[in-house]
């Protein structure tokens, strides 16, 4: 199906579809977990499928109602993606997350005098998905511990509203996918930075055209997100039309992103244990007391993990808030537990590159450190806890 010249389709059909791909996925699971780039063509059956109007609003032809009717159904495609390859789940989890992060699907009315110019970048943006590209972000830099209001990139201004970014970036993930990336930068003349997106598409990476890799993803953690990292020397940018739309509602923001991330990390536990269930069955009374018991635990923390990302999913409908943050960091931490488990449970084979559970370990840990990094989400909690000390003592 095109989506450029279909109507959207149900969520319903979109599930249907999404569950089809992540099934041959899973199918295909042994070779894709050991594969050190991504595959085009898979990102062609999730367009094709409709995933890309996930992030375009409904009167642009899109799916996107709001972040409280839209984020359950979105993190149900990420969750089944991610448990048939965490590294397209968690790129495609990108193209979600970035125009509600830019400002463009968060719904908020721009003041009189940008209302214009905000709605037409707001429908260029919706085009280019609707016309099969993909949206991406590159706002990491060295140094900066995840903040991206620390960013050292500068951004020139130049003719007709366009700018140049100078700077380094790392973990552009789906770089060569993605047709547009998201970044910060600090506007030239300007005290506080702002959001740019980049146009990547047909640019040589020699440094040639303003674009220069700098490092090639090496598969440690998540394997295949081709998150590599680039130099940006007088960079084409185009500004975010709305300044500082990052910072317009950031707990918001950050709870809606933290969410689909999540629902990547609960999707690799979801495989991990149905795997590892399947295998433990068919050893039956060979599992000794220590399998025994660490099987146990291990389903004891996979039913709380899945209890909070409900309790999410929920925060969610209700507006979001800083428990979809707490909830985050509790997810990661559950998961990283359970797949340990698992891994003690089935013995030191589970290292071995022809079992699934150490890839999957590596997974969760990786997520650990996404959207807000760890430092980022215990600074919120530990200011909202000194703001609301009564939370404390629930």
């Amino acid at each position: 199906m095109s989506t450029a010249a279909n109507r959207p389709p149900t969520w319903d059909a979109l599930e249907g579809a999404v569950a089809e791909i992540a099934a041959s996925f899973t199918e295909d699971r042994h070779d894709r977990q050991r594969r050190r780039s991504l595959d085009r063509a898979d990102f062609e059956r999730l367009a094709a499928a409709g995933f890309l109007l996930t992030a375009v609003p409904v009167e642009h032809g899109g799916l996107f109602e709001s972040a409280e009717r839209t984020v359950r159904p979105v993190a149900g495609l990420l969750r089944a993606l991610a448990a048939g390859d965490a590294s397209v789940a968690l790129v495609a989890s990108m193209h979600a997350t970035v125009p509600f992060a830019c400002g463009w699907l968060a719904g908020a009315e721009p003041p009189p005098a940008l209302a214009t110019v905000w709605e037409e970048q707001r429908r260029f943006v919706s085009d280019t998905a609707r016309r099969g590209h993909w949206w991406g972000t590159i706002t990491s830099e060295p140094g900066t511990g995840g903040d991206v209001a620390r960013t050292r990139t500068r951004a020139v201004p130049g003719e007709d509203g366009a700018y140049r970014l100078t700077g380094t970036k790392h973990f552009g993930s789906g770089s060569g996918v993605m047709a547009y990336m998201m970044t910060t930068a600090l506007p030239e003349g300007e005290t506080d930075p702002d959001v740019f997106f980049l146009d990547l598409r047909d640019r040589d990476w020699d440094g040639s055209n303003g674009v220069r890799l700098l490092a090639e993803w090496d598969g440690h953690g998540m394997i295949a997100t081709q998150s590599h990292g680039f130099a940006f020397e007088e960079m084409p940018a185009r500004r975010v039309a709305w300044p500082r739309p990052l910072d317009r509602d950031p707990l918001r923001t950050n709870s809606y992103v933290s969410t689909l991330y999540a629902a990547v990390i609960v999707g690799i536990v979801d495989a991990a244990m149905a795997e590892a269930g399947g295998r433990l069955r068919s050893r039956g009374d060979d599992l000794g007391a220590f399998e025994r018991q660490e099987w146990v635990r291990s389903c004891n923390e996979a039913w709380l993990l899945a209890q909070a990302f409900e309790g999410m999913l929920r925060t969610m409908e209700a507006g979001g808030g800083i428990d979809a943050v707490r909830a985050k960091i509790v997810i990661t931490e559950l998961a990283e537990s359970v797949t340990t488990r698992l891994c003690r449970v089935l013995g030191g084979g589970t290292y071995a590159r022809h079992a699934p559970f150490g890839f999957w370990f590596q997974d969760v840990r990786a997520l650990g450190f996404l959207r807000p990094p760890w430092g980022l989400a215990h600074r919120m909690l530990e200011e909202d806890l000194m703001e609301t000390p009564e939370r404390a003592r629930a």
